[in-house]
């Protein structure tokens, strides 16, 4: 049934979005979500859920109200829950404060309950509606419908890129050791905040050798734990003399064979990086190489909903090659570095290719330095949310 939604309605629902992507970096590894209590266009109630504190969306908007609930249409931007976690289920909560409507943009991706929390609402005779602003509010929380599914993070790669697909002159070409940068400040400044939506950043040693990055999130955005930063090392071959390694703060994992040397391996947990081992593949190009499904396997038991993959030629390969990218955002510069540069990735991946097989692909361009434009198009892989409803129909009734 399709549902009838008013302009007031939809000023609400677009507040509550608001409030919710005010919490990038605050709420992992619990999705975002806001909410708005009002009596037609006069709000009495608003919050959005952060971790730290506990409470969800709906409870913050009912404490704010603060008795001012009664009669009023909640606004959530994702349907209420139904059971018991850290704490009791939303649902009860707006029946109990006696709410006289409930809308909510989308339901809740978790297959067992989804459909729940909008059903015991309509149960208790309080009128249920969802589907306002359903697209907004799920893009928002791709990676918690993702990790629902598959209990693995979801992986976005990212890479800047000369206008004929290369990422950076070869080693040998390189003046000095100063950063080569394809994009200008402006560019690297959405990276930034790029890493900040994510929970972690993931490269391989390669990069470390070539160009000692410390993978930080610079965006000066708050965020409740550090951005973790991963490195893919088979054999343990990254320098100790790694500006990474200067910069430790409970947020840098190192995943390497079982049988890297053991000596490195405890001198860098005395440094405090956490290491762990990934069983080794034989790759199509004949090398041995850390098994990616394995390491996202791994990286879904530390609570890690997403990951941004910055790499070189042979991860992002990997990647691609194990169908583990779920999303891409790539930045393409007007320089052209020609044939003798780093390519993107090896075999038959290209940007641009991967460019062609992107949905809900979204661009924006970035004026450089030397005034020319870079641009950013970035898009998904696929769709988390119709894998999640494909497995498991909403329990509505």
């Amino acid at each position: 049934m399709t549902e009838t939604f008013t302009e007031i309605d939809r000023r609400h629902m677009e507040q509550a979005l608001t409030l919710a992507r005010a919490t990038s970096g605050l709420a992992s590894p619990n999705p975002q979500v806001g909410c708005v209590l009002a009596h037609g266009e006069e709000i009495v109630g608003q919050g959005a859920h952060r971790y730290v504190a506990r409470d969800h969306a709906e409870i913050v908007a009912l404490k704010q109200a603060d008795g001012k609930a009664k009669g009023a249409t909640a606004y959530v931007t994702l349907e209420p829950c139904s059971h018991h976690g850290r704490t009791g289920p939303c649902a009860n909560a707006l029946i109990e404060a006696g709410v006289a409507r409930v809308v909510a943009a989308t339901l809740d991706p978790n297959p067992k309950v989804s459909g729940s929390g909008m059903a015991r609402i309509e149960q208790a005779g309080i009128v249920a509606q969802h589907g306002l602003l359903e697209e907004q509010a799920r893009a928002m929380n791709d990676a918690f419908a993702h990790y629902i599914l598959t209990r693995q993070p979801l992986v976005t790669l990212k890479s800047a890129l000369s206008v004929d697909g290369k990422l950076a002159p070869l080693p040998a070409n390189r003046i000095g050791n100063s950063p080569f940068w394809l994009t200008g400040t402006a560019a690297r400044e959405e990276v930034h905040r790029l890493r900040h939506s994510n929970d972690a950043i993931l490269t391989g040693v390669g990069t470390l050798i070539a160009d000692d990055p410390l993978l930080t999130d610079r965006s000066n955005l708050p965020r409740r734990r550090p951005l973790q930063r991963i490195v893919l090392d088979t054999h343990l071959r990254l320098p100790l003399t790694a500006r990474i390694l200067d910069t430790i703060n409970d947020d840098l994992i190192i995943l390497c064979s079982a049988r890297a040397p053991d000596e490195t391996q405890k001198h860098l947990r005395t440094l405090g990086v956490r290491v762990e081992h990934v069983s080794e593949i034989l790759t199509k190009r004949g090398t041995h190489e850390l098994d990616i499904p394995g390491t996202l396997k791994l990286l879904g038991t530390f609570d890690l909903l997403s990951v941004l993959l910055e790499a070189g030629p042979s991860l992002n390969t990997a990647f691609l090659d194990a169908d583990m990218v779920d999303k891409a955002v790539l930045f393409f510069a007007e320089t052209e570095l020609g044939n003798d540069a780093l390519p993107f990735a090896y075999g038959n991946h290209s940007p641009f290719r991967l460019v062609e097989h992107l949905q809900k692909v979204a661009r924006c361009d970035f004026q450089n330095e030397s005034g020319s434009l870079d641009a950013c198009i970035r898009g998904n892989l696929r769709d988390p949310w119709a894998d999640v409803f494909a497995l498991t129909p909403p329990k509505l009734r």
